[in-house]
């Protein structure tokens, strides 16, 4: 990989690293909606000018009805799980937990026929990857934290679909039209929830909590990876996932003071080898347009 592509893709680790820290902080004084509002909106806000310098309105309008779909499953409602989960498990946790999103997707790929045959070292990662959840929320399991966890299951499951149909629907559109207008969308429909629960006082760490969030995260994670995938190709962008995992945890240890538990441990060395395994096999080539192939956030 070139000393351009690698600039990327360290970049992409950390950008994608640092939202669950983000997140656990913002959330101790934002609702999750108001939070949603606050990533999405400023999003849109920036990329809009791109939009139009480009041409692109005539391909949001026509594909509407698709982008809006893709931004309720990519950002509307996974942003409002994850950000209500934040409040009662780790960021670390959290984090790990979006490492099912590969296996999700190989799960997708086998009955939804998305694409060629799944090889059998993919179904190898996928048990490998299953364990690795499976023992990391197990020895994780306390009190009502099940209830957490499905959430971010639910998060997985938008971003498992998100790409499908970014792959089938949006395949033409050009990736800053789409999240624009995806994320433009989302931000118009949580107004309503968020007149209702807008807090009183906010202070400036939380402000820049969401401030980095949504143009760091949001806007500059995007387009950063476009360049990503240009310069080295899809399936080794989605690498970045397992790097940016990694910095989640370390981050939520050290700057949250995070317990570092055993189902972390041991639970973290499989999943993130099933999910090695479960995305290596060879691809075709893909568009910039498929880039929501890996987890964001």
């Amino acid at each position: 990989m070139s000393r351009r592509g690698w600039t990327y893709f360290l970049a992409m680790a950390v950008i994608w690293g640092i939202p669950y820290l983000l997140i656990r902080v913002a959330v101790r004084q934002l609702d999750p909606g108001v939070l949603v509002l606050a990533r999405t909106a400023p999003a849109a806000l920036l990329l809009a000018p791109l939009v139009v310098a480009q041409r692109q309105l005539p391909a949001l309008i026509r594909h509407f009805k698709w982008i809006a779909v893709f931004g309720v499953l990519e950002f509307g409602f996974p942003w409002y799980l994850m950000a209500t989960a934040e409040k009662h498990i780790t960021s670390s946790l959290t984090s790990l937990l979006i490492c099912c999103v590969p296996l999700f997707s190989v799960i997708a790929q086998r009955f939804g026929r998305t694409e060629g045959g799944v090889a059998p070292r993919r179904y190898v990662g996928l048990g490998i990857g299953a364990l690795g959840v499976a023992l990391l929320v197990g020895l994780n399991l306390h009190g009502g934290t099940i209830t957490w966890i499905g959430l971010m299951m639910g998060v997985c499951v938008g971003y498992t679909i998100g790409p499908i149909l970014l792959a089938t629907k949006l395949k033409d559109v050009a990736g800053p039209t789409v999240v624009m207008g995806a994320t433009g969308f989302v931000a118009l429909c949580w107004i309503p929830w968020d007149l209702a629960h807008w807090p009183a006082h906010v202070n400036g760490e939380t402000w820049s909590c969401v401030a980095v969030l949504s143009v760091v995260c949001t806007v500059g994670a995007f387009l950063t990876f476009f360049e990503l995938v240009k310069e080295v190709g899809a399936s080794r962008a989605t690498v970045v996932t397992y790097f940016n995992t990694a910095i989640a945890v370390v981050l939520g240890i050290v700057a949250l003071h995070e317990p570092l538990t055993v189902g972390i441990l041991v639970g973290f060395p499989l999943v993130i080898t099933g999910c090695v395994f479960a995305t290596s096999s060879p691809a075709p080539r893909t568009s910039p347009t498929t880039l929501s192939t890996a987890p964001r956030l």
